[in-house]
C-alpha cells in the first residue's frame, strides 16, 4: 500500500524521485522520504504529502547519482518523522533502505542479533541486516542473498549501499525495472516510472535485482538461491500510463464520468473469449468460490446473486477471513478471486490457500501485469484504466458487468453495452441534483441505506463508498432487516436512502420506506418515479435488466460521497487512512 523508488543515473535522481512518489500518491501514505547517496548518504524526510513535505524539507534537490524514495502507510508504529522511511543502519550509516509489506519476524531479528533501532518499524531490521552481512561479505549480493533467508513475511525492498550500487528485492510484493536512457528505475508501480521509460522489467517472486552504480550501468537479475536469471523487457501501453485529470477537479470524479465509456470495454464477442471459458469453468466445478475485499467483495455478492439464478451455486468469501473459515477447496473447486490492483494481500492468502488444496483460480483484475494475475488459471481483465482515486468506482461497476458477461453466456443471453452506457450517462444526469443533497446532509452523523435482492450488495457497496471519501457512518441494509435490530436506531435526526428500483423489490422497499418515514427519517428516493415517501427524488433510467437497474443506481451514490467530501472540505482522491493497494494484512 505504500510506495517505493529507486533510481540509478548518471545524472541527479533526486526530482525523479519525488515526481514518481507523487504519481504514485493515489495509493494512499501519512508520510514520505528520500535518500539519495553523494559521497555520503543524504536523507530528508517527514510527515504529510509529497508536496509540503518537498516544500519544507527540499527532497528533489539532494545530490546524488543513485537514491530511493518512500510513501508510508503506517503499520508498525506511529505516524511520525523517527518512522518515515527511508532507513539508514545503525551498524555502519552507510545503507538504506525503504520496504513495503511486512517483516513478520522482526521483533525475533532484533533480539538474536542484538541491533539497536532508531524507529518503532518492522523495516529497520532489513538496513541493519544487509550492513550486519555486508560486513561479513563485502558485497552486495551476497549480503541480499543472506538477508532474504532470515526473512519472513510478505515484502518487497530497495536498498542503497555506499558504492552506489541499488538493490531491490521482491517477495510477494510487486517490483518493477524500468529500463531508461539515463540508466535504471525500480518502482513499485508502473506510474512511478513513465517518465522516464515504457521499457520495463518485472520481477518474478523471490527474486533481486542488483544495479551496479551509475558509471559501469549494469543490472544483473538473481533468484533467492543466488541463481542469475533471465527476463524479458516489455513495452507498456502508452494507455496504461495516460493518467490526467484533464478538466475535472479530482481523479474520482473524472473517474465517475469514464464510466460511460469503461462499462463498453468488459466485452466478449467470440467463442475465445476467456469468460467463455471462466463459464465453462464453473459450470463444471463442484464447489464454486468468490473472494474479494472491500468494493471487490460487494462485487462477489453480486456475481453470486447473478449465478445462482442459473442454479450455480456460489460461496462469496471475505478475503480477510478464509484463514479462519472451515472450507472445502479441492481439486474439483474453482475460486473466482477480484482484485482491482491485482496485489491485495488478503486476497493472495486466499489464492494460496486454495492453490494449495487444489483448485483452480480465476482472476478478475484491472492490472494483468500483477501478482494475482500471475499465478492464476484464467485472466478476466475489466479494461477499465488506471484508476487513482482510492475508492473504487469505474472498478466496480467493470467488475459486475464482467461477471453479469459470464452469467449470459451460462444462461445463453447478451449483454448490451450500449444500453448500459446509456444508463450511466443518464444517472449522470441527476448531478446537480445530487450535489444540493450532499449540502444539506453533510453534517449527519449516521445514514442508511436499503436494498432487497441484487440491490442489498449495491446498499452495502453505497455505505463503503459514504464512509471511505464523506467520514459519515453508513450502513447497507436488506430492507427486511429494519425490524430486526436496525429500526431502534432510526429517528428524526436519520437519513435513508432507498434503492427503490421498478421491479420485484419495489411493493416491499416501500413498505420499507414507511417504515423509517413514521419515525421522522428523511427519505432519499433512488428510482425512475417519484413517491409521495421521498423527501428527495434522485430520478434514474428506467432499465430492462438488472445489471443496468445496479449499475445505475450505484452512480447517485458515488456522486454523493464525492460531494459531500467537497462539501466537507475533505481530498476525495486520497481518503484518510486509507490505500489504494491493501498489500499488508
Amino acid at each position: 500500500m505504500c510506495s517505493i523508488i529507486g533510481c540509478s543515473f548518471q545524472s541527479d535522481v533526486a526530482p525523479t524521485i519525488v515526481r514518481g512518489l507523487q504519481r504514485m500518491e493515489y495509493r494512499g501514505y501519512d508520510s514520505v522520504g528520500v535518500c539519495t547517496f553523494d559521497k555520503q548518504l543524504n536523507l530528508a524526510r517527514g510527515v504529510g504529502k509529497v508536496q509540503d513535505v518537498n516544500q519544507e524539507k527540499k527532497l528533489d534537490k539532494l545530490p546524488g547519482n543513485v537514491g530511493i524514495g518512500h510513501t508510508r502507510w503506517a503499520t508498525h508504529g506511529k505516524v511520525s518523522e523517527n518512522n518515515t522511511h527511508p532507513h539508514v543502519d545503525t551498524l555502519l550509516g552507510k545503507i538504506a533502505i525503504v520496504h513495503n509489506g511486512v517483516i513478520e519476524n522482526h521483533e525475533e531479528l532484533r533480539s538474536e542479533f542484538g541491533f539497536t533501532h532508531n524507529s518503532d518499524t518492522d523495516s529497520e531490521v532489513i538496513a541493519n541486516l544487509l550492513a550486519h552481512f555486508y560486513i561479513k561479505r563485502q558485497d552486495p549480493k551476497k549480503a541480499v542473498s543472506e538477508v532474504v533467508k532470515c526473512l519472513k513475511g510478505h515484502y518487497s525492498f530497495l536498498a542503497i549501499f555506499d558504492d552506489e550500487t541499488l538493490v531491490a528485492v521482491k517477495n510477494h510484493e510487486p517490483i518493477i525495472i524500468g529500463l531508461a536512457p539515463l540508466g535504471f528505475i525500480v518502482a513499485s508501480d508502473v506510474l512511478g516510472l513513465i517518465e522516464g521509460t515504457n521499457q520495463v522489467i518485472y520481477l518474478e517472486n523471490k527474486e533481486f535485482v542488483i544495479i551496479e552504480p551509475p558509471k559501469i550501468r549494469g543490472m544483473k537479475i538473481y533468484n533467492f538461491e543466488g541463481k542469475e536469471t533471465k527476463h524479458k523487457t516489455v513495452e507498456l501501453s502508452r494507455k496504461v500510463v495516460d493518467v490526467y485529470k484533464e478538466d475535472y477537479a479530482h481523479f474520482t470524479i473524472k473517474e465517475i464520468h469514464e464510466q460511460i465509456n469503461t462499462v463498453n470495454k468488459v466485452q466478449c464477442n467470440t467463442p475465445e473469449c476467456n469468460t467463455f471459458y471462466a463459464a465453462k469453468m464453473l459450470c463444471e466445478a463442484k464447489n464454486i468460490y468468490f473472494t474479494g475485499s472491500g468494493t471487490s467483495y460487494n462485487a462477489c455478492l453480486i456475481g453470486k446473486y447473478l449465478l445462482n439464478k442459473q442454479k450455480i451455486k456460489v460461496e462469496p468469501i471475505i478475503s480477510s477471513e478464509c484463514p479462519f473459515l472451515n472450507h472445502d477447496f479441492d481439486e474439483k473447486s474453482v475460486l473466482l478471486a477480484i482484485s482491482q490492483s491485482g496485489e491485495s494481500a488478503d486476497v493472495l492468502e486466499t489464492v494460496s490457500i486454495a492453490k494449495h488444496n487444489g483448485a483452480k483460480i480465476i482472476a478478475v483484475v484491472n492490472k494483468t501485469a500483477s501478482t494475482l494475475a500471475g499465478i492464476s488459471d484464467l485472466i478476466l481483465p475489466i479494461n477499465c484504466g488506471p484508476e487513482i482515486g482510492v475508492a473504487a468506482t469505474k472498478s466496480f461497476t467493470s467488475q459486475i458487468i464482467l461477471l453479469a458477461v459470464i452469467a449470459s453466456h451460462i444462461n445463453f443471453t447478451e449483454i448490451n453495452f450500449k444500453d448500459i452506457s446509456n444508463c450511466v450517462k443518464q444517472s449522470l444526469m441527476a448531478e446537480n441534483k445530487v450535489e444540493a443533497i450532499a449540502y444539506e446532509i453533510k453534517d449527519v452523523s449516521d445514514i442508511y441505506i436499503l436494498g432487497r435482492g441484487i440491490h442489498h450488495p449495491i446498499a452495502s457497496e453505497a455505505s463503503l463508498k459514504i464512509k471511505e471519501l464523506a467520514y459519515i457512518h453508513a450502513e447497507g441494509l436488506a430492507g427486511g432487516e429494519l425490524k430486526h435490530g436496525p429500526l431502534a436506531l432510526i429517528d428524526e435526526t436519520s437519513y435513508v436512502i432507498l434503492l427503490h428500483p421498478s421491479d420485484a423489490t419495489y411493493s416491499n422497499m416501500e413498505i420499507s420506506g414507511k417504515q423509517v418515514k413514521s419515525r421522522g427519517a428523511k427519505v432519499i428516493g433512488i428510482s425512475e418515479k417519484d413517491n409521495p415517501l421521498y423527501d428527495h427524488w434522485i430520478k434514474v433510467p428506467a432499465c430492462s435488466t438488472e445489471i443496468e437497474r445496479v449499475v445505475s443506481e450505484i452512480i447517485p451514490i458515488q456522486l454523493l460521497a464525492y460531494y459531500i467530501a467537497l462539501a466537507k472540505n475533505y481530498d476525495p482522491d486520497y481518503p484518510r487512512n486509507l490505500a489504494k493497494s491493501v498489500t499488508t494484512k
